[in-house]
């Protein structure tokens, strides 16, 4: 195959028109001048106004590689050869323009010469495959100028970061470590939740656009909204604060003194000056929770400042401006909000480039455990004292967090909230059966709604039946042996529980035996009525 190079003129560095330029390192004519390393051709990129010392570089070069080829191509790279926007476009027009023959020729893109602006333009073209080959950095003789000193030398740099296996183990290291600090360190089983957590880690340290978090209350919005400004602190160079707002408590004549702040005098009660939450912002993350809660008047106000990032004070006739990263959470699906006129479409817009739905607990059961563990540390901290299950305990807590009966309607805060009264109340912090029985009871008396027959009757079927017994019943099944169980508790005999149960069907019978039909069914699962009752 052919070597081809690939290189812009050094108007400094390559310089030199006397006798005398040969007592001097060039880079572009030392990059012929090694022995075991030929080239076919050079493609040389430079501005007209250098045409004299383009010439002689290129004689230079055929003067020292007689078999090289050499191709002068002008570049115009403007008035500003520190405009990145300006230098890359032009390099990139002609690379796209160049006609690349990778199967017959190999090319090596000479990044010594040229402005920072320009070497870090070729960089990028090179990453993006745009100017496909090996970078190559050509170094200047160690002491005196000599160009015959075999202490001058070149180097290849490979961009194909997959051909490095330690840095490539590294680059998967620091992203395993940034999902992990996102999942607050608990190792989640959920496979669809951790591959949006990977996905959220992908965007929150390439991007700046608005991220939208939407779930039910409790499934952890604001804490991983407060994750994403520490990552973007320790990785993302963000410098200024985690400012929440609560959107629900933004109503009537306060919200835009909330938000926008106000002056001294500006209306009665305004004794000083207050920044308001936007400004506080400035420079660092705006978490604006329940979004979905904001009236239209707070929206068309919040949808100005969004836009703009500049708003006025109450009472004042300066503007002010404020630069934020915006995260919104809401458990509300927006568009429908929309389709019915209660949120403004152009808002939506602003708010959602970035939109991740975050699953209830319900829907992550099997990452249960992890987060029991999690809660337990998360109390210690707070409390300062250790708190632990023992085995009958946890085994039993679990059976019943993980069963398909259990609702979990607040989420992550029921859980929060349990493992603090468990842990509360454990004897020397050792939970016990005692307590996660105690805690099974009041966490259902809490999921109880009035005129709701199906929550209202929620049942642990770890109290009549092993845990490993639970897991062995499909989850209909479950639902409906837990329904027959709570039938059975407040039924005065088997005969009632029968006919409660059997209302419809036996009407349709010429003889019924509603207590043998019920005494069959549990026995099917070793229970009796008996059984169901005492526990």
């Amino acid at each position: 195959m052919k070597r081809v190079a690939i290189g812009l003129l050094g108007t400094k560095l390559d310089s030199g028109l006397g006798s005398d330029r040969w007592e001097f390192w060039r880079p572009t004519v030392s990059l012929f001048q090694h022995e075991d390393l030929l080239f076919d051709r050079m493609e040389l990129l430079a501005e007209p106004s250098f045409s004299t010392i383009s010439k002689r570089v290129m004689d230079d070069i055929r003067q020292v590689s007689p078999e090289t080829e050499v191709r002068l191509h002008e570049v115009k790279f403007g008035r500003d050869a520190w405009d990145l926007e300006a230098v890359y476009g032009t390099l990139h027009d002609w690379a796209r323009s160049y006609r690349f023959d990778p199967e017959h020729e190999e090319y090596y893109i000479h990044i010594t010469t040229g402005t920072h602006i320009a070497q870090i333009s070729l960089f990028l073209l090179n990453e993006a495959g745009t100017l496909p080959g090996l970078l190559i950095q050509t170094s200047p003789p160690v002491g005196r100028s000599n160009r015959k000193s075999p202490t001058a030398g070149y180097s290849l740099i490979d961009l194909d970061l997959s051909k490095y296996d330690k840095l490539s183990t590294r680059f998967a290291e620091e992203q395993a470590q940034a999902t992990d600090f996102l999942k607050s360190g608990i190792a989640t089983r959920n496979a669809a939740f951790n591959r949006m957590i990977d996905r959220i880690e992908q965007v929150a340290l390439r991007s700046k656009s608005p991220i939208l978090l939407h779930g039910p209350t409790g499934a952890g919005k604001s804490q991983l909204a407060r994750r994403l400004h520490e990552l973007k602190r320790q990785r993302g160079g963000l410098k200024g604060s985690f400012v929440e707002i609560n959107c629900a408590t933004l109503q009537g004549d306060t919200a835009a003194s909330a938000l926008f702040g106000h002056v001294r005098g500006s209306f009665t009660g305004a004794q000083r000056d207050r920044p308001g939450l936007l400004r506080e912002a400035d420079g660092g993350m705006l978490f604006l929770d329940e979004i979905g809660e904001l009236g239209l008047d707070e929206q068309a106000m919040l949808l100005r400042a969004l836009e703009d990032k500049t708003f006025l004070p109450v009472g004042s006739d300066r503007t002010v401006t404020s630069a934020f990263l915006r995260i919104g959470g809401t458990n509300k699906d927006l568009r429908a909000e929309v389709a019915a006129g209660r949120f403004r479409e152009d808002l939506l817009a602003r708010i959602n480039l970035w939109t991740f739905t975050l699953p209830s607990l319900a829907q992550r059961r099997e990452d249960l455990g992890p987060n029991l563990d999690y809660e337990l540390k998360r109390f210690a901290g707070a409390h300062g004292r250790e708190a632990s299950f023992n085995k009958e305990a946890r085994q039993r807590f679990l059976a019943f967090a993980e069963s398909g009966d259990t609702p979990w309607l607040g989420n992550f805060r029921d859980l929060n909230a349990a493992v603090t009264r468990m842990a509360t109340l454990a004897p020397r912090g050792r939970i016990r059966v005692e307590e996660v029985d105690e805690e099974i009871l009041r966490l259902r008396e809490s999921w109880k709604r009035p005129g709701d027959p199906v929550r209202s009757e929620i049942v642990d079927l770890s109290e009549i039946l092993e845990p490993q017994d639970v897991e062995e019943i499909d989850p209909f099944d479950r639902i409906q042996l837990a329904h027959v169980v709570a039938v059975c508790r407040r039924a005065r005999s088997l005969s009632d529980a029968g006919r409660e149960l059997f209302a419809v069907s036996r009407k349709k019978r010429a003889v019924t035996n509603d207590a043998d039909r019920l005494k069959k069914y549990l026995a099917k699962f070793d229970l009796d009525f008996e059984r169901c009752q005492a526990s």
